[in-house]
């Protein structure tokens, strides 16, 4: 019986067995890298500095292996690792209520309202509550209402049978909030101390206070 190992055939089983072992390293490290990755692109600058950087490694896993030890796996390591970083989405615009808190100078965010539009539809809002306006937003955070604080007249809120409604009266409007569920009291009473804070002139308001959700 031939015991004999045949070189090449050794070789060609070592070199498999360590692309093997790469290829799963890889896909582990990328696998780990995946939710770093997605955070990143919540953030406009570093995503812009990681495609660049991602960018700049591939063309140069392309020129250099070619230019001093012709190694076309790198190559086209490279080549692909370029060609993601051209092809990789712009970042995301993550904007959050926080954010629009702290662009309006509001003082205080209420969540789980919602609002009857002109058109009849009841839209879920969150009122945020300045010294001057009183903002309500809907679910991505665009505008449906500004509300001018020296404008209202009165706030008051009540108990209804299926939640609770904050009503703001101004001049030949009266704007209407409704809470439902658990909390809906809560909300209702918070929206209705705030805005009645703010109505009181003279008072001493911090104008950077945080956004304190309620």
């Amino acid at each position: 019986m031939d015991s004999t190992v045949n070189p090449a055939a050794s070789q060609t089983a070592n070199a498999l067995a360590r692309m093997q072992k790469m290829f799963i390293g890889a896909l582990f490290a990328g696998v780990l890298l995946v939710p770093k990755i997605l955070n990143l692109r919540r953030d406009e600058r570093s995503w812009t500095a990681f495609r660049v950087l991602l960018g700049f490694a591939g063309a140069g896993l392309v020129i250099l292996p070619l230019a001093f030890w012709n190694s076309w796996l790198a190559a086209i390591a490279g080549l692909a690792m370029f060609l993601t970083a051209a092809l990789l989405p712009p970042a995301i615009a993550n904007v959050t209520v926080d954010d629009k808190a702290r662009e309006f100078g509001a003082l205080v965010v209420v969540n789980g309202g919602k609002t009857r539009m002109s058109n009849g539809v009841a839209v879920p809002v969150r009122l945020l509550v300045g010294t001057e306006n009183i903002w309500a937003l809907d679910a991505h955070l665009q505008t449906r209402l500004i509300i001018p604080v020296a404008e209202v007249s009165s706030v008051y809120s009540e108990e209804l049978d299926n939640g609770w409604i904050v009503r703001l009266r101004r001049p030949n409007t009266i704007d209407e909030f409704g809470f439902r569920g658990v909390f809906a009291e809560h909300f209702a009473k918070v929206a209705e101390n705030t805005i009645r804070t703010v109505m009181v002139p003279g008072l001493p308001v911090q104008q950077k206070t945080r956004a304190a959700h309620a």
